[in-house]
């Protein structure tokens, strides 16, 4: 794949991923929105109960075959490989969800004391049933760098559940309109993915293949399982040391900070990482795009925190009511905490693109056991879910410190380069900032103030990054007539 084509795939992969972000994430995060509005705090709580445990079994679910899939060479690939993927995912995938049914759903039940759980936990991963049938098509439609079509099924199935779960949650299913906003959307993800790739499972298992795949593949799954703790560690000692209802104000002021975070970093990752794969051997070019990653990750993200920052309060009282007041201030905690993070945002995807899983789950190991567990069980026991979101902030600007190590000995990315590619969106948020800041206090509406601030916001990274800016839509554009001309 010649340069000139990566770059134009990726402009495009990354237009394609960002409407499927708006439409799909949008949508899914208003969701969340109307429920938190229809429910209430215990109830949130109880599903980030059953999503600890859960999750913390799922990881297990593809065994990292998926990403095993993509990174190897074209060359080096199979159609036996595609087929023994599939069939050892399905045969685990049922261990796993009989495991979940009736070995971890009575344990969650007894270690909250809340017996519901025993129902919503098998309900909810009912999904990992279909995550490995799903699991070649995915692979090979991101191998492909065939975003529009992973966008389509990625809104369509997105949309479906959330239809189902306003549905639910108005006709008073409580709970379970969230429970099945998180397992409906499978029901029409996979006759999707299977007319996308045409692709048609075979009575094939080899033992080489499977070797192939699965060397790779068990160190993303240990990445993936540390990963896990590092993302539930926080609900589970809430969860467990405090109440149902401090852990459902701790989620909300999750998914108003970290998830959209989360989602947003996915999506680049997810189109960077077969990027990474083809160019393993140009240590400068990987350092040339993972720095743009930066770049457009902080610019994306940054205006969004600077918001809760600024304008949590009177957004969440007017529009989510005082039942959620608890939940101003870790929020913009933990917003200032996913500001940070955009530093070395994206840098497992560049570790596992270049064939180093193995470096990628000795990081996560690291940081789980000496740095996240020490810290959010302090903050936990200290200062309740405030304390959780300050720890939340000082893992951060660790783990900023010690990937940026990692970074500069794999392709030679130095604390400066970081620096200077987040400098405009970090200089906008801070002008932005004190423009919203000064008008609120002053009594400024805060419907007013947003607008402004996301004006002053766009007009300095306008002002930064015209030049830029206007090359990429050039390259969007040139891409895109390429794409229909062929």
């Amino acid at each position: 794949m010649g340069l000139q084509n990566t770059k134009g795939k990726i402009v495009i992969g990354v237009f394609w991923n960002v409407l499927q972000l708006v439409v799909n994430k949008t949508f899914s995060f208003a969701i969340k929105l109307v429920l938190a509005k229809l429910l209430f705090p215990e109830q949130f709580g109880l599903v980030g109960m059953a999503a600890v445990f859960t999750s913390f079994v799922q990881v297990f679910n593809e065994l990292g075959i998926g990403a095993a899939l993509v990174q190897r060479r074209e060359e080096n690939l199979r159609e036996a490989h595609f087929h023994t993927a599939f069939w050892t995912g399905v045969v685990w995938s049922v261990g796993i969800f009989l495991l979940i049914a009736f070995v971890v759903a009575p344990l969650a039940a007894r270690f909250y004391n809340e017996p519901m759980l025993r129902s919503l936990i098998p309900v909810l991963s009912i999904g990992v049933l279909s995550s490995p049938i799903n699991l070649v098509h995915k692979a090979q439609l991101t191998k492909q760098m065939d975003f529009k079509k992973l966008a389509f099924i990625g809104n369509a199935s997105t949309i479906f559940s959330g239809v189902v779960a306003l549905f639910l949650a108005y006709q008073g299913a409580g709970v379970w309109s969230l429970v099945f906003n998180s397992v409906a959307s499978f029901l029409i993800a996979m006759p999707l993915y299977f007319r996308a790739t045409k692709w048609v499972p075979k009575l094939i298992w080899e033992k080489e293949a499977f070797n192939d795949i699965f060397g790779f593949g068990i160190y993303t799954t240990g990445t993936s399982v540390l990963n896990n703790v590092l993302a539930n560690l926080d609900y589970l000692l809430i969860g467990k040391l405090l109440s149902a209802s401090a852990l459902g104000i701790y989620t909300f002021a999750f998914v108003l900070t970290d998830t959209f975070r989360n989602q947003f970093t996915v999506m680049m990752n997810k189109v960077m990482y077969p990027v990474y794969g083809k160019h393993q051997d140009d240590p400068a070019l990987l350092k040339k795009y993972y720095l743009k990653v930066v770049t457009y990750n902080s610019l994306v993200i940054y205006p969004f925190m600077v918001l809760l920052i600024t304008l949590g309060e009177p957004l969440i009282l007017n529009f989510f009511g005082s039942k959620w007041q608890e939940s101003i201030v870790p929020m913009k905690i933990l917003a200032l905490s996913v500001m940070i993070h955009m530093l070395v945002s994206g840098h497992s995807s560049l570790l596992r693109g270049q064939g180093m899983p193995k470096l990628e789950m000795k990081l996560q190991f690291f940081k789980a056991i000496f740095l996240y567990v020490p810290l959010i069980t302090l903050g936990v026991y200290s200062y309740g879910i405030v304390g959780v979101a300050w720890a939340c902030v000082a893992y951060k600007v660790l783990e900023v410190i010690l990937i940026q190590y990692y970074l500069k000995k794999v392709v030679g990315i130095f604390p400066r380069d970081l620096i200077t590619h987040i400098k405009a969106p970090l200089i906008a948020s801070i002008v932005s900032f004190g423009i919203t800041f000064l008008l609120y206090r002053e009594g400024v509406h805060y419907a007013v103030c947003a607008v402004v601030m996301i004006l002053s916001y766009g007009g300095v990274v306008a002002l930064l990054m015209h030049s830029e800016l206007m090359l990429q839509f050039k390259e969007l554009k040139s891409g895109r007539a390429k794409k229909q001309v062929a």
